[in-house]
């Protein structure tokens, strides 16, 4: 065998031995990545055996559920919203009221109408305390 042979072959086993660190390298950061990724998934924390598989669908499933969550709490953030700029409103109103002195205030004036405290679209459940009234009437006595 020459020398370029021997050059050849140690390059190859070289090149082999790269590869091989490489590869491992690329498998241990999968490894701890679907570890990772079971300790970030409620229902698979603190277990120690579950398959790749089954790490995926728990996570997957995971995020859909928290998806919904995020969309049903911004939906609340929201409906928040526009009953605070509601109340601001009647706010000003009654304020602006009592500086004038004018008591005789039409309840469209103080964005009490049905429409503006219908919040029959929030995802709140059926045993919270509905905040908001449907319909008020104020009654104003004459001076």
């Amino acid at each position: 065998m020459s020398d370029d042979d021997r050059d050849l072959e140690l390059e190859s086993a070289e090149k082999r031995a790269h590869h091989n660190a490489l590869e491992r390298k690329r498998r241990d950061h999968i490894k701890d990545s679907f570890t990772s990724l079971r300790e970030s998934v409620p229902s698979l924390q603190g277990e120690k055996v579950a398959s790749r598989a089954q790490i995926l669908k728990k996570a997957a499933d995971y995020i859909q559920f928290m998806r919904r969550k995020n969309t049903a709490h911004q939906q609340d953030i929201d409906d928040l919203k526009r009953q605070n700029n509601l109340l601001e409103t009647q706010i000003r109103t009654l304020e602006k009221t009592k500086a004038t002195g004018n008591f005789a205030v039409e309840s469209s004036e103080l964005n009490l109408d049905e429409n503006n405290f219908d919040n029959s679209d929030s995802s709140s459940s059926d045993s919270e305390i509905d905040m908001v009234p449907r319909h008020k009437k104020i009654k104003i006595k004459k001076l």
